[in-house]
């Protein structure tokens, strides 16, 4: 059985995450085919990609914001604030034109990028301080869970919607929706489950986390594991709306398959992590998403039945909730508690890092070349870079954790 959080604890979590994931999809999931539909260009959708550059960047305030977390502002005052300027920017964005007022959308997108970002290094923070080590898989599947109905509301739900309402009114309805996710974290004590740090215990640095045993070694893990990914990301919902698909369409099939597969598969990955560990998790994710980005290449190069690639993006979005356990379960390990935002941060930015990349030169690669080419460099990728990565994972966090007899009441 795996080792649950509090009902409290998980709650909140859920919470806290649905709210951070519903305008972050909002931004990476919907606006994509929408701008797709409205014939802007792929190379142009590719380079929205670097509104993902203050998640790869947000390492760099993490300190600051884990500092923050210690005086009586606390961690949800951080993330009070950065919520409240990221709903400020989605009542802007109801206002705009997503081609016509370009020149005011995209500098508020990246306001709205920060402010998420900003955010995420306090929730990461806040759920390590609140999730011991045995419950670290459980947690982290709460967390995916979160993104896959993020994903149904903020993604799939803007495309229904907008088909529907228009974009004005969904960008307000997506607001009210994540203020209402927000209120159990609110109405949660800020108490640390685990062991609170001493005043006196030393600022929180990048050095800390570089000076620790195996930190190297972690951090080309975090870097290189999701290399191939932002390659085929980037192009999936485009592809689809070349293949023939509706915005509505591509709202169900995405927002569909986050729901009912999505949970399923963050709480899947837990279970295997408990089953086989982390070592055999990870074999397991290296060996399915190659076969997934081979399938792509199939249809994109000799074609395939409408219904055969919804089951394959269905499948595709099943392996990437089951990713999301099993990395931030082996961040989560390697995190110290001393720092627990500023560590965790720095390994997700690192993953996001070459998924970045990978996103920007997606849409410049598929015209220069085609889907295909694209997605069978992806699946090459996959192998070798996951192979690669599985070899520097550190011992430490392999291991299977003891549970912890400790925890103070929530």
């Amino acid at each position: 059985m795996l080792a649950l959080p509090s009902s409290r604890i998980s709650t909140a979590l859920l919470g806290l995450y649905l709210a951070q994931a519903v305008p972050l999809y909002l931004v990476a999931a919907a606006l994509p085919p929408i701008l797709r539909a409205l014939g802007v260009g792929l190379d142009t959708i590719g380079s929205l990609g670097v509104l993902l550059a203050p998640w790869v960047l947000k390492a760099l305030w993490a300190p600051w914001i884990d500092q923050l977390g210690r005086t009586s502002l606390g961690r949800k005052g951080v993330i009070t604030i950065c919520l409240a300027i990221t709903l400020v920017c989605i009542g802007a964005l109801s206002a705009l034109h997503p081609v016509e007022d370009a020149a005011s959308f995209f500098p508020i997108l990246m306001i709205m990028s920060v402010s998420s970002a900003t955010q995420d290094i306090a929730s990461d923070g806040w759920a390590i301080e609140h999730l011991p080590p045995e419950e670290q898989p459980s947690g982290s599947a709460l967390q995916g869970g979160a993104v896959a109905f993020g994903v149904l509301i903020g993604g799939s739900g803007t495309l229904i919607l907008h088909d529907l309402i228009g974009w004005s009114a969904t960008l307000w309805t997506v607001a009210a929706i994540t203020l209402i996710c927000i209120t159990p974290f609110l109405a949660t004590p800020e108490t640390h489950a685990r062991c609170p740090l001493p005043a006196d215990d030393g600022a929180p640095g990048l050095r800390r986390f570089l000076s620790a045993q195996g930190a190297w070694a972690m951090l080309g893990f975090a870097l290189i594991f999701r290399l191939p990914e932002g390659l085929v990301k980037a192009l999936e919902q485009p592809f689809l709306v070349d293949q023939g698909f509706t915005l509505s369409q591509i709202g169900a099939i995405s927002g569909g398959s986050a729901a009912a597969v999505g949970l399923g598969g963050a709480f899947m990955g837990a279970l295997m992590i408990r089953w086989w560990g982390l070592t055999g998790f990870l074999i397991f994710l290296i060996c399915g998403r190659t076969l997934a980005f081979a399938a792509f290449y199939s249809a994109a190069t000799h074609g395939m039945a409408p219904s055969v690639l919804i089951a394959l993006s269905v499948c595709d979005t099943f392996l990437r909730y089951v990713e999301i356990t099993g990395l931030f379960t082996a961040f989560m390990r390697f995190s110290s508690l001393k720092q627990a935002g500023t560590d965790f941060t720095l390994l997700t930015s690192a993953t996001l890092f070459m998924y970045m990349a990978g996103s920007m030169i997606a849409g410049h690669m598929a015209n220069a070349m085609g889907y295909g080419r694209v997605f069978l460099i992806a699946t090459a990728l996959s192998g070798l870079t996951g192979w690669i990565a599985l070899l520097l994972l550190p011992v430490q966090v392999r291991r299977t954790p003891v549970p912890t007899l400790t925890r103070t009441p929530t």
